[in-house]
């Protein structure tokens, strides 16, 4: 089957394209579902993993359901795939992940939460999305690696801030002037440890998802995220 998935900051090529061969795309924007759809053969499934919002017109919900409507298997994960999952899976597009079921769900539902700035020429983040920030203090206090009220004030901060300035160093710097030494030393060494990176577990799971739609004869290659902390 011919399929395409869109990605960006979230996952590098490299990676995703170990775990599916199949066209990979820049960040998608409006109009290039159309593109693909204009297509001699267009694909029969559609992943979308990120996509663009302050340089080009994001995609739209519409944009989606014509796909669907044309016969298109469309899959949302990790950011702007799982903001339009959410909106879309109840006329047939597939959510995939923990950021998807928590847009679905209700639990978060600001676009900023999953905003990231991005360099142009290799897709790398810049900053840090708010709701990796979210997963990865719920998995430290679960861990016990902080206190609860410490991780509570960490996110506040980081929500006052305008998402491209969000860095976990940058929040780590503002919230050491407000708790004691040894409480900062303890959360300073569990982001330095690697905190969960949520939007790339939750693209590799979509990865897997359309790898097992495209083949219902592959297994899943790839073992389930540990649950490591829930929002």
């Amino acid at each position: 089957m011919r399929a395409v998935v869109f990605i960006g900051p979230s996952i590098d090529l490299e990676s995703a394209s170990a775990e599916l061969d199949v066209e990979f795309l820049p960040p998608v924007k409006r109009g290039d579902l159309a593109e693909l759809l204009a297509r001699p053969e267009p694909p029969e499934a559609i992943g979308i993993v990120d996509g663009r919002f302050l340089q080009s017109l994001c995609i739209s919900p519409k944009e989606v359901l014509e796909a669907m409507d044309r016969g298109v298997t469309m899959f949302g994960s990790s950011s702007m795939g799982a903001l339009r999952a959410a909106e879309c899976s109840p006329f047939g597009m597939v959510g995939v992940g923990k950021i998807y079921e928590e847009y679905f769900s209700g639990r978060i539902d600001a676009d900023d939460e999953v905003a990231v700035t991005y360099d142009e020429e290799n897709l790398s983040a810049l900053s840090e999305p708010m709701v990796n920030m979210r997963f990865a203090i719920a998995a430290g206090v679960e861990q016990g690696a902080f206190a609860p009220e410490t991780g509570e004030r960490f996110l506040e901060i980081a929500k006052e801030l305008y998402f491209p300035q969000r860095v976990n160093r940058t929040v780590l710097m503002l919230l050491r002037r407000e708790v004691p030494e040894d409480e900062y030393a303890r959360i300073a060494a569990f982001f330095a440890a690697g905190a969960p990176d949520t939007k790339r577990e939750d693209a590799l799971l979509l990865l897997a998802a359309m790898r097992e739609h495209l083949d219902p004869a592959v297994k899943p290659q790839i073992k389930p995220v540990e649950d490591r902390g829930a929002l």
